[in-house]
């Protein structure tokens, strides 16, 4: 068992990720914001798979001792660093998800909802009680339970399996010439921050955090043929879980269209 073989059996779930009707559904900028307005958790979940790594594969704590791996401690430091506080389109810092905000904001998304969410579970202090409390779509739900279930209960090897394989590769792409098509269509509407976050997003995806991600992958299986096989299982389950959150949006959008 290798990547290639992993990239094989997950196949089917990416192509019918790909070929969703959801992009179809994406019109007009409402249906924009409400693609945002849920999509949003999984980009603030994501944050929690990649801490859950650098947890399991450095030393967070004091005192310090070095861990197992130094190949896999700079892997997870690297990707951690530009997902934490890489720069924005005007030179701040900040993180993947703050930009996402801010980019929602400046494009007329509700982030109220997600801040809400947010307070709730630093409230509550259990994530699980926050998740079934919320009057999320129960695929948004089912999509952040099984996020949190791995990061509580998986191995380091699964964690990374729900970091590396359970993300969209060429979503981005297909989304960025949506919201590029949506800048010239409404000019009065300011998508530039979203559109420099999907960009973003497709340039260190493509270029540094998914070799690094694969590399991870390998080192923390080695020759395991147990370890390669539930990465397998969680890999095709993240990818189902996030087939399970577009087919969410796409309700999502119809519904809104419905009361308007």
């Amino acid at each position: 068992m290798n990547i290639e073989k992993i990239n094989d059996i997950i196949n089917p779930q990416r192509e019918q990720l790909l070929k969703h009707s959801l992009y179809e559904k994406v019109l007009t900028i409402d249906d924009l914001n409400c693609f945002l307005e849920s999509h949003v958790y999984a980009v603030w979940d994501f944050m929690s798979l990649l801490k859950a790594l650098q947890e399991k594969l450095t030393c967070t704590t004091t005192p310090w001792f070095a861990t197992n791996n130094p190949e896999t401690r700079y892997l997870i430091n690297e990707i951690v660093l530009a997902e934490e506080s890489d720069l924005t389109i005007d030179g701040r810092r900040q993180s993947h998800y703050e930009m996402y905000l801010e980019a929602m904001e400046f494009c007329g998304a509700n982030t109220s909802e997600i801040k809400s969410f947010l307070l709730e579970v630093h409230s509550l202090n259990n994530i699980f009680v926050a998740i079934k409390k919320s009057n999320l779509h129960p695929n948004i739900k089912a999509f952040l339970d099984f996020t949190f279930r791995v990061i509580e209960e998986g191995k380091t090897h699964e964690i990374a399996a729900a970091f590396t394989f359970g993300r969209e590769d060429l979503i981005p792409t297909m989304f960025t010439e949506i919201v590029k098509s949506f800048q010239s269509n409404f000019p009065n509407t300011d998508l530039s921050k979203l559109i420099y976050y999907f960009e973003r997003h497709i340039e260190l995806d493509a270029d540094e955090h998914g070799p690094m991600a694969m590399k991870m992958i390998t080192e923390l299986c080695g020759t395991d043929a147990q370890k390669w096989a539930e990465v397998e299982i969680i890999s095709v389950l993240a990818l189902e879980k996030r087939i399970g959150l577009w087919d969410a949006i796409e309700e999502n959008i119809k519904m809104k269209i419905e009361m308007s």
